[in-house]
């Protein structure tokens, strides 16, 4: 199982998590990055994501591995990326973005989608998806998420009632603040049961 981050870059932001998949037998592999400078990164930061990725694959799972990504908000772009979408930059044009052929399944949250709008975007994506939208995300909205629908795969499309873009993390950045009535707790217990029973089903 590879982990990718949020623009955050630091997955122990992410660690109960990750120790309860590793519980189940799976190998987490969950590189660190370094944080954008800058809430637009450059398409260089962005393109360190993916390679990051495919570095720490190779390093650490054995060739034949069976890999399935499970990606926060810009870690969930990262995740597309290897699974063959084609995001487009600034300019409009598509960017040259790392793949990894082992990529056999995604479990995205609150997915960093926007740069997959572009009709063809998503057509090498055959990797099945369990995508989680935050109802109340205004970071990456779950319009976002809805686009990923379009892959000519099987997308299992979940939004999250009083979830927003931090609510996937269990150390959420300084001053966040759960919507009231949101269970976070009980959330991410859930979450993880799913993300689970997702990546090891036969």
């Amino acid at each position: 199982m590879l982990f990718a981050t949020g623009a955050g870059g630091d997955p122990e932001r992410y660690r109960p998590l990750l120790e309860d998949l590793a519980a189940d037998g799976c190998q987490v592999i969950a590189p660190h990055f370094e944080r954008f400078a800058a809430r637009e990164p450059t398409t260089a930061e962005l393109l360190a994501r993916p390679a990051g990725l495919i570095e720490a694959l190779h390093r650490w799972a054995s060739d034949d591995a069976d890999v399935v990504v499970v990606g926060h908000s810009i870690g969930g772009w990262a995740g597309l990326c290897l699974a063959g979408a084609t995001p487009r930059g600034r300019d409009g044009g598509p960017l040259d973005v790392p793949r990894e052929p082992r990529v056999g399944r995604l479990v995205l949250y609150a997915p960093a989608a926007g740069w997959f709008a572009a009709p063809d975007a998503l057509d090498g994506v055959t990797a099945p998806m369990l995508v989680f939208a935050g109802e109340t995300d205004t970071i990456t909205p779950v319009e976002q998420a809805v686009r990923l629908t379009g892959a000519p795969t099987r997308v299992d499309l979940r939004v999250v009632p009083g979830a927003g873009h931090f609510s996937f993390m269990h150390a959420p950045p300084p001053g966040t603040v759960e919507n009231e009535g949101f269970d976070q707790a009980r959330f991410l217990t859930d979450l993880a049961q799913a993300t689970r029973e997702f990546a090891l089903a036969p």
